[in-house]
């Protein structure tokens, strides 16, 4: 009797996530990558501002009038040598560079976070519901976005009134439209997948559906856009600081 030959061993084959692909993306592209340095480097300047600058521009012990309107690279009454010179108080223009720094990315990057956070919600929400919630929060996107976000920000804060919390509460209310709208659109396609079928018909929760299997397939256009809306926000706050 001839013998049976052996089944070959099945290899198992490495399922690439979505978060993987973003990676693999990213480390492909050596543009993203000096991006992600620079971009490091300015954080570390903004934490580290207390200890790597000159003088804390906000300590008026530390700030002589007798130093005001110097020169870049001149020196003080103390022989303090001021990079970017000082301004007509005697505040060094570099410390005020790297305290600023802490503000307005702290403010922008947090505004841009939780608006992030609305916009997805809302956004999975309108695309999983549809009917008359997807048409409610969609006119809501519409009639938000057919006015400037400086315009916006500005009655908000006239309401509101001043503050850093309400800087990032206006800044917000601009911005979570935008990601309401990207998250939509990219989890309609999603939602007609079988992979969502199948996790329809495994009887699992919309909230398991929509954050665990929908959610990372969505996020790759909302990295770029959230990485724009950063530097939109951080522009957005020294300008409404000014007025």
């Amino acid at each position: 009797m001839a013998a049976v030959p052996e089944a070959a061993p099945v290899k198992a084959v490495a399922v690439e996530t979505p978060f993987r692909r973003i990676a693999r993306d990213f480390a492909a592209s050596k543009l993203a990558v000096l991006g992600l340095v620079l971009l490091t480097l300015v954080i570390l300047i903004a934490v580290f501002a207390p200890v790597i600058s000159p003088q804390n521009p906000y300590d008026l012990a530390q700030i002589d009038v007798m130093d005001s309107k110097l020169g870049p690279g001149e020196k003080s009454m103390a022989g303090k040598t001021y990079w970017l010179g000082t301004d007509d108080q005697g505040r060094d223009m570099l410390s005020g560079i790297f305290y600023g720094l802490r503000i307005s990315l702290g403010v922008g990057v947090l505004a841009t976070l939780l608006a992030l956070s609305l916009g997805i919600v809302m956004g999975l929400t309108a695309a999983w519901m549809g009917g008359a919630v997807d048409t409610l929060i969609m006119r809501i996107c519409d009639i938000q976005l057919s006015f400037p976000a400086i315009l916006i920000a500005l009655i908000l804060l006239a309401v509101l009134g001043q503050g850093v919390d309400k800087i990032i509460i206006a800044l917000i209310t601009v911005q979570w439209a935008y990601y309401a709208r990207t998250v939509r659109g990219a989890a309609l396609v999603e939602r007609g997948k079988e992979y969502v079928e199948a996790a329809r018909g495994l009887g699992l929760s919309s909230a398991r559906i929509l954050f665990r299997h929908l959610l990372p397939n969505v996020l790759p256009p909302l990295i770029v856009v959230a990485t724009v809306q950063v530097a939109h926000a951080i522009a957005l706050e020294a300008t409404l600081s000014f007025l």
